[in-house]
């Protein structure tokens, strides 16, 4: 399935102030052994008949590892402010451990914003345009996707889900319920809801309503909550993060060994609830209407 968009290259610095270089990694990745993985800052082109662009980080293993990667690839969306952070930063932890993981099995990830953030219309096709990009002129011969959304960022990713086969798997942190009907459409490729019970921007609710709209009778869905948490699970983000990848990592039908759980548990992120919303910050993700309670 074609759509119009097209991806290119873009220099880090061209951007300083809306994202600057510390948002390229988590922040303990060059200490680690995650930091064989590379970004690229990215420029995606969208045509549409509302033409425009955004900016984009695409992480995937060193060229000079000379590995072979997964042919899943991974998309993060950020909720109605855009941004390329996600709730509490979990998604830098996330692109740098799935780009990293051992013995070929590395996953490209993709954290990206949105030319008009918190209009579903614009932002689906938004999500289609690096999916092209990356199966058809990435030659990473890259085919099947998973899409992880936070806030706002479930309804495309439910959107773009519920109408492309190539997504076979979606995780969601606080989503809203507004515009996701294509949960509906989704099984029996699985499902990932976790939200916070003390969350003040979207009600819990949200999640268990989707949870419904997905069915019973077939597929794979699995709704987790944590207790008192908020929007952006600043509690329980490293959990979170650890349960996202594990997701994914299942869906791209690689073997939770133990090297693989070693990478994933790795803690690559901020300490402190103001850690975590400094990053956000630096990201952009806590623009528009988005919010940490």
């Amino acid at each position: 399935m074609a759509h119009s968009g097209q991806l290119t290259s873009h220099p880090f610095q061209s951007q300083p102030s809306k994202f600057p270089s510390d948002v390229e990694h988590a922040p303990r990745v060059a200490t680690s052994s995650h930091s064989g993985c590379k970004t690229e800052k990215l420029q995606i082109k969208v045509n549409d008949g509302h033409d425009g662009s955004f900016t984009a980080f695409f992480h995937r293993p060193d060229d000079s590892s000379g590995n072979s990667i997964s042919t899943v690839g991974v998309i993060l969306l950020s909720g109605a402010g855009g941004g390329v952070t996600g709730p509490s930063g979990i998604y830098l932890s996330i692109a740098d451990k799935l780009a990293s993981l051992p013995d070929g099995q590395a996953i490209p990830t993709l954290r990206m914003d949105y030319r008009y953030p918190a209009r579903n219309k614009y932002c689906v096709s938004d999500v289609f345009a690096p999916m092209d990009w990356l199966q058809i002129e990435s030659k990473l011969d890259i085919n099947r996707f998973v899409l992880v959304g936070w806030s706002f960022g479930g309804a495309p990713a439910f959107t773009v889900g519920g109408k492309d086969k190539r997504v076979i798997g979606v995780a969601t942190v606080a989503s809203q319920t507004a515009e996701t009907e294509g949960i509906k459409e989704f099984a029996p490729a699985p499902v990932l809801l976790l939200h916070g019970t003390g969350d003040r921007t979207l009600s819990p609710r949200c999640s268990e309503r989707l949870y419904e709209m997905y069915g019973s009778t077939k597929g794979q869905r699995t709704l987790h909550l944590f207790p008192d948490d908020d929007h952006a699970l600043t509690r329980n983000s490293k959990n979170a993060e650890e349960m996202i990848c594990e997701f994914i990592v299942k869906c791209a039908g690689i073997a939770l060994d133990t090297k693989v759980k070693n990478n994933i548990e790795a803690d690559l992120g901020p300490d402190t609830v103001e850690e975590k919303i400094g990053i956000m910050k630096k990201g952009g993700d806590l623009g528009g209407l988005e919010h940490v309670e």
